[in-house]
């Protein structure tokens, strides 16, 4: 992975070596065995590692962390759910990346708790996923929750400008 993406992730220059180098990692087990947007999601998670302070990955081995990310960009995508496209058993996973299967959850799950990542976490969701997901354009508004679709489109424009709601694929208004 080129530095200048990494810069545009606001990966910190003290870190940048290490995150290109578990990029690198996690590039080839999504180039073997899954595509190029598992690939986007799992930088996206790793360059919120690299900002979090201290950063978790100053310690440990960047293959671990790389299985980690994966594996943690995996659960919130149910990539261990046979029926789900792409489709990966944790033990394939495993194998792809040399890391024990203990060892990855365990990590996975520090990660999981370090960042607050919960089910269905809408910032790492494949789009497929995402146009189901029950609850991502969900918006407060004067203490009302209302779906973000259901507003005006320039509110809609305004919400995804800000970050409030993540970009969805379709039409913009519910159906």
């Amino acid at each position: 992975m080129p530095s200048d993406d990494l810069s545009s992730l606001r990966v910190p220059k003290a870190l940048r070596a290490d995150a290109a180098e578990i990029a690198a990692l996690i590039d080839e087990v999504c180039a073997e065995h899954l595509d190029d947007e598992y690939g986007a999601l799992c930088t996206r998670l790793l360059a919120k590692l690299a900002r979090k302070r201290p950063s978790p990955l100053l310690r440990g081995e960047r293959r671990i962390w790389a299985a980690a990310v994966l594996y943690t960009v995996g659960s919130i995508n149910f990539l261990f759910d046979p029926s789900q496209e792409p489709h990966l058993q944790a033990d394939e996973l495993a194998a792809a990346t040399g890391v024990a299967k203990s060892t990855m959850a365990n990590k996975a799950a520090l990660i999981r708790r370090l960042l607050q990542l919960g089910p269905l976490e809408p910032e790492l969701c494949r789009r497929e996923l995402l146009a189901r997901h029950p609850f991502a354009r969900l918006v407060e508004i004067d203490g009302l929750i209302v779906d973000v679709r259901a507003l005006p489109q320039p509110l809609q424009d305004d919400a995804r400008r800000r970050g409030l709601v993540p970009p969805w694929p379709g039409p913009a208004s519910p159906r």
